[in-house]
């Protein structure tokens, strides 16, 4: 199916539903310290977006391969690439990193942003990881205008990547945001040449296409498991990793970021 092209009074909705799930994710940052559950942000997140009308997207979603998932946010800490399950036993700890998403369902439609936070005073490795996977959603979102294709977003994401010298996460992709979670285009965080067996459908950017963009950056190797619980996707070789993400609409004056505050 092709991307869904929204109208200007669908954007409106969007950009409440962005800015509600940037504001829970100020709160969330505020909150972050040495000591403090996942399951406490998690619980801080819930209220944040049901005291602005909105309900949690993640909050039993249940893709027929995993469990129904248990809670309003991901939290990954350090090695942990994306679907973290909060828990009031998992303490951040000092110098940890921890990637925090959350999404919401608002009017209708669908905000989704995630970012990676410091605990504490953390290593110089792991500010230098966490400002290029910063900078590598930056150069994606400047290379989401019209005339560009998805490819041209994908690959501005692998080359601020590579030219850092990282790792990205070829399994998981962005995706179109809309009045569902996840819709055309799926949005990759790189681009497979000709001869590869994977293969993504490069649509043409047009005004109204609406999508969240996510680079995931790897410190060491992209090689990639799951853990028992059903949704932890971490490292196999444990380095750290980090995760930003904005769902950006596109519009004849340039990329518009609908998860700001």
């Amino acid at each position: 199916m092709a991307p869904v092209l929204k109208t200007s009074e669908e954007l409106q909705i969007m950009r409440e539903a962005g800015r509600i799930v940037a504001i829970a994710h100020e709160e969330m940052r505020r909150a972050i310290k040495p000591g403090l559950s996942t399951k406490a942000l998690d619980t801080l997140a819930l209220t944040v977006l049901r005291d602005h009308g909105a309900e949690p997207c993640f909050l039993g979603y249940a893709p027929s391969d995993h469990p129904p998932f248990p809670a309003t946010i991901t939290a990954c800490i350090n090695q942990e690439l994306v679907h973290g399950i909060p828990s009031a036993s998992r303490l951040l700890q000092d110098g940890d990193i921890v990637s925090v998403d959350v999404a919401c369902f608002y009017r209708g439609y669908v905000g989704d942003a995630a970012f990676t936070h410091p605990v504490g005073e953390i290593t110089r490795s792991a500010r230098r990881l966490v400002a290029a996977t910063e900078d590598a959603l930056i150069a994606a979102i400047a290379a989401s205008v019209i005339g560009n294709r998805i490819s041209d977003v994908a690959k501005a994401t692998a080359k601020r990547a590579a030219r850092a010298g990282y790792s990205v996460a070829r399994e998981y992709t962005g995706h179109g945001v809309g009045q569902a979670m996840h819709e055309e285009p799926q949005v990759p965080n790189w681009w497979p040449g000709r001869r590869s067996k994977v293969q993504w459908q490069d649509y043409e950017l047009l005004a109204g296409m609406t999508y969240a963009i996510e680079p995931m950056l790897i410190a060491g190797r992209p090689d990639l498991m799951e853990l028992d619980d059903g949704w932890t996707v971490v490292t196999k070789d444990g380095s750290l990793t980090a995760h930003c993400e904005h769902t950006v609409a596109i519009t004849e004056d340039g990329p518009l970021i609908l998860t700001l505050p």
